[in-house]
């Protein structure tokens, strides 16, 4: 059986949806229902209800879902067991886009070059989702923030960078202060459903700041640095590891007053079976903060920030 199939069908049951889990998994629909009527196949039984757009699990796929975090744990550790080696085998790892879009690939080509017997699963999606699939046992590992509650110890994390906020403007108002292009420009607005949006909400506030209007809100940092180079308006944003636009149409201006920044960094389980992968994975991302320059706090982590 392959493990893949059992991951994807544990993201199935996540999602209730093929086509979502499709997405997630970077595979067409088609190929993950495949994957699902193999499972079925081999356990002898129908493991999903379909109605219309949306699947749940059959009392078969219940109890499955139950006991295949388990049974993936299991299988890994005994490949690591057998081979006794880091250097061959899988890594699954979950990502958000801030790092997939910035630090990931410079990640990853180093990891490549280290452990070109690993082959490496991606996953994306929010902070808060990859932190529970890191929990269940379906990603090995996340590069992702900090979560918005004390890790429990079970977990292990690598801070990697801290973000404060910047404004992005327009480079023709480069002239204005902060406050002002916030208290005059149409704002465009970083989803308030993740810690990023949430940290930046509060930011307005305490200084009382009134948005004229917000033109937009979305969870792209890249589209919203593209729509400020638009001239579409000005954007509060984390100081990521992105590749933003200066030199351009845009200009990165230091906010006043701030208190909060949100912490990006690597997470995995102490008890992980792929330890030595998930470590050597660790190692090339702190190499490649160096080697970019950014800074990298000493300091511990504390609650805050959920994307």
């Amino acid at each position: 059986m392959e493990t893949q199939y059992l991951r994807s069908f544990l993201l199935v049951i996540e999602t209730g949806s093929l086509a979502e889990a499709a997405r997630r998994l970077h595979r067409t629909a088609a190929a993950v229902a495949q994957q699902m009527r193999t499972l079925e196949r081999e356990f002898g039984t129908e493991l999903l209800a379909r109605a219309g757009r949306t699947v749940a699990p059959t009392p078969a796929g219940h109890r499955l879902a139950a006991t295949a975090p388990q049974l993936l744990r299991d299988l890994a550790h005994a490949r690591t067991h057998v081979s006794q080696e880091s250097e061959v085998g899988e890594l699954t790892l979950g990502t958000i886009n801030t790092a997939l879009h910035s630090l990931l690939p410079d990640i990853l080509a180093r990891f490549v070059a280290e452990l070109p017997g690993v082959k490496v699963f991606l996953q994306s999606g929010t902070t808060q989702q990859v932190y529970q699939a890191v929990q269940q046992g379906t990603l090995d590992a996340a590069i992702c923030l900090y979560p918005s509650f004390a890790l429990s110890k079970a977990f292990d994390w690598s801070l990697l960078r801290e973000e404060s906020l910047i404004l992005l403007a327009p480079r023709h108002l480069a002239d204005m202060t902060p406050f002002e292009l916030l208290r005059t420009q149409p704002l465009i607005r970083y989803d308030r459903s993740l810690g990023g949006g949430q940290m930046i909400e509060r930011y307005l506030r305490a200084n009382q700041i009134a948005v004229p209007r917000e033109r937009f809100e979305l969870s792209s940092l890249v589209a919203i640095s593209m729509m400020v180079d638009r001239g579409l308006g000005v954007a509060v944003v984390p100081d990521t590891a992105l590749e933003w636009p200066d030199g351009h149409n845009v200009v990165r201006l230091a906010l006043p007053g701030q208190t909060e920044s949100r912490r990006f960094g690597t997470l995995w389980l102490r008890s992980s079976p792929r330890l030595a992968r998930i470590h050597r994975l660790v190692d090339c991302a702190q190499a490649v903060v160096r080697e970019r320059s950014y800074a990298v706090p000493g300091s511990k982590p504390s609650a805050g920030y959920a994307e």
